[in-house]
């Protein structure tokens, strides 16, 4: 089996539109979270943590601006970030593109639906269809970069971009693809959007507090990570950066409620990732967990974790990001891993949010409020969905 190492990353999301903005505000745990700009009296949401300043149009090809939705623009400028860090050669002939995406083109669709239900419109802009489809982001990346090797979208709602790179890293390691490009990416701070998750009762209207006592709910997000993934003696031969490994990559089903998540599941996908990468409970020096901020899932997740690490896992460095980023659902895990990259290669474990109160029903070491400096050598990146889909990439150091 060939190692696969990460050589080129790329973002935008809230903290930052560019991985060394993001990478310096996870460091001081900066807060991207505030009042939404959505002025509609139908939601009761008023905070979110939005790509703000965001403009596309000098970055992106008049085509490319006609048929992209918001979504599927975060995608095309984080993967020509990536693929710019990685250098020439990184994608050779065979690469492809794996993106996850929950909501796809939400924006484009509501402007359909709106059109023809409220206004009366007979018909739909003709570029609707490629706006909207959940594959337009992988599909315009290809496009892009001339990668006509295996690409396809994931929607495995919060675990779809962990998915996506879990896949891509399995396709370099069996000798699939000589590389790929994978991530995630979505953008669901939209009315429609917004309303489905009110109607879960799940929002917080007071901010993120991953594993604190006083969490409230989440809070939405939205953005985009993507990263190279290649073998690493060719990305050696050819002097590449190496910014991380990824080692291992597990996968489970709760196979039960289709929103509560099961600890047993969680757990699952954990020791799957750990036995894949041939690491140790006690070699694990940081875990970014999902950490929603919800009651429900805070306390499941802290439970599947002490179930792997036993006495253990009070000793282990834990954070979710979500406390400063909000939740980016499909593109969650690509963008958390930026934390996970920034603990394995500059010793920095970026705080789960601006404050904790602890909660002894998690009964984990939350790092929180600010940064903290550990030397970390291996690490773990948690994601969990809705339908009981989880996702855990493991990871070393270069």
């Amino acid at each position: 089996m060939r190692r696969v190492v990460i050589t080129g990353a790329g973002t935008v999301n809230p903290l930052g539109q560019t991985v060394s903005e993001t990478l310096d505000a996870l460091a001081v745990g900066r807060v991207a979270i505030g009042p939404l700009d959505l002025a509609d009296a139908r939601l009761s949401t008023r905070i979110g943590a939005a790509v703000r300043g965001f403009d596309p149009s000098d970055r992106l090809s008049a085509r490319q601006m006609a048929v992209a939705d918001r979504f599927s623009q975060f995608a095309l400028i984080a993967a020509a970030e990536a693929v710019a860090a990685a250098g020439p050669g990184a994608l050779p002939p065979g690469a492809g593109v794996i993106l996850g995406s929950a909501g796809g083109g939400l924006a484009s669709s509501e402007a359909a639906y709106r059109a023809v239900f409220a206004e009366g419109a007979a018909r739909v802009h003709p570029f609707t269809l490629p706006r909207l489809m959940a594959n337009a982001a992988t599909s315009l990346v290809s496009m892009a970069h001339g990668l006509r090797g295996p690409s396809f979208t994931l929607s495995t709602a919060c675990a779809a971009s962990n998915h996506a790179i879990g896949l891509a890293f399995q396709m370099v390691r069996s000798g699939a693809a000589p590389a790929m490009l994978a991530g995630g990416s979505e953008a669901m701070l939209t009315f429609g959007g917004l309303k489905v998750w009110e109607g879960l009762r799940v929002l917080s209207d007071t901010g993120c507090r991953p594993f604190s006592a006083d969490r409230d709910g989440l809070v939405m997000g939205e953005g985009a990570g993507v990263f190279v993934l290649e073998e690493r003696d060719r990305a050696l031969a050819r002097g590449a950066p190496i910014l991380a490994e990824v080692a291992g990559f597990g996968m489970s089903a709760d196979a039960g409620d289709i929103v509560a998540p099961d600890p047993e599941g969680a757990a699952a996908a954990i020791r799957a990732a750990l036995a894949d990468a041939g690491l140790a409970p006690g070699a694990v020096g940081y875990i970014n967990a999902h950490g929603t901020g919800t009651l429900l899932n805070d306390r499941s997740e802290s439970a599947a974790i002490r179930a792997v690490f036993g006495e253990d896992a009070a000793a282990i460095p834990v954070s979710s990001t979500k406390g400063l980023h909000g939740h980016l659902i499909g593109a969650a895990g690509a963008v958390e891993l930026l934390a996970v990259i920034l603990a394995l290669g500059q010793g920095v474990i970026a705080p789960s949010g601006a404050g904790h109160v602890r909660d002894p029903d998690c009964g984990l070491d939350i790092v929180a409020g600010r940064a903290r400096q550990a030397s970390v050598r291996a690490a773990l990146s948690n994601a969990f969905a809705f339908g009981g889909l989880n996702a855990v990439l493991a990871l070393r150091a270069a």
